[in-house]
């Protein structure tokens, strides 16, 4: 690869390094592999405590040396910024400390990116490192509804956000698919409406169903807390919704980009502090 990797704020204090290795892969549907990992490396896990969990994954570049065993910040200080690992960020599907064990789910598109052609060919005892956990996210409690849209690559967060709501919530989700096979179960309170948005061969990042399902919706009464992440341009959309549409406070959004449309996650970190890549 040409590409630089991303550079980082983070250090080895606030974004631990924690290595795992995969104790099993599942299919969840077509377009989406769940890896399930633990060992002895769970020791090193630091839980947060919020709903949307995430975390850095580190790939190794081919063809470099490192140390063994591997340090990503050891690396970072070491060795010129063009051999560091790479890095992609992926959420916690859940965490289970009893097992040891915690799942991340990754959208896979045959040989396309890096992480997915990973966890699509991953074996019981491969290595996975990463660093983490970081977020900021837990649905407010105070809230009179809740709302959540985002593409298959914001499905794991908003999944683990619907489980994390107490049982009487109220509200509705807008997730985009690419197709109906993609439909997955999640455990959200039955107050909550889920809606599966299929885009039936558009690709990723060029629909217009998310952003116009949100637009065209009937909202419920009362104040909503709302959580929308997903493909850069649908987030910068969905902000024209959320603030010029419907006039909500900062305060009662997260509106995060995941990725962008034709961007590896390393030139579209590096877009986060131009103009185009401000959500």
């Amino acid at each position: 690869m040409s590409i630089v990797p991303a550079a980082t704020s983070a250090n080895k204090k606030s974004r631990p390094q924690v290595n795992l290795t995969v104790v099993r892969r599942e299919q969840l549907s077509p377009h989406m592999v769940r890896i399930v990992a633990g060992g002895e490396g769970f020791a090193d896990f630091v839980n947060n405590g919020f709903a949307d969990r995430y975390v850095k994954i580190v790939f190794p570049q081919p063809g470099v040396q490192y140390p063994s065993p591997l340090d990503l910040w050891s690396i970072r200080e070491t060795m010129p910024r063009e051999q560091w690992p790479y890095t992609r960020t992926y959420t916690l599907r859940w965490v289970n400390p009893a097992a040891r064990e915690l799942a991340i789910d990754f959208v896979v598109h045959g040989d396309e990116g890096l992480a997915g052609p990973w966890a699509a060919q991953a074996q019981p005892g491969d290595p996975l490192t990463f660093t983490g956990p970081g977020g900021a996210y837990n649905p407010d409690p105070h809230a009179d509804w809740y709302l959540f849209a985002g593409d298959e690559a914001a499905l794991p967060a908003i999944a683990a956000c619907l489980e994390a709501l107490p049982s009487e919530a109220a509200g509705v989700a807008f997730l985009e698919v690419d197709s109906d096979a993609d439909i997955q179960p999640i455990a959200a309170p039955a107050g909550v409406d889920i809606r599966w948005l299929a885009r039936n061969g558009v690709p990723a990042g060029e629909s217009s169903l998310l952003v116009q399902a949100v637009a065209e919706a009937e909202w419920p009464a009362g104040r909503v807390d709302a959580f929308a992440h997903g493909e850069r341009g649908y987030m910068k959309a969905l902000r024209d919704v959320f603030f010029k549409q419907r006039g909500l406070e900062r305060r009662q959004v997260s509106l995060s980009g995941y990725w962008a449309k034709g961007r590896v996650e390393d030139v579209f970190q590096a877009e986060k502090k131009l103009p185009v890549g401000q959500i």
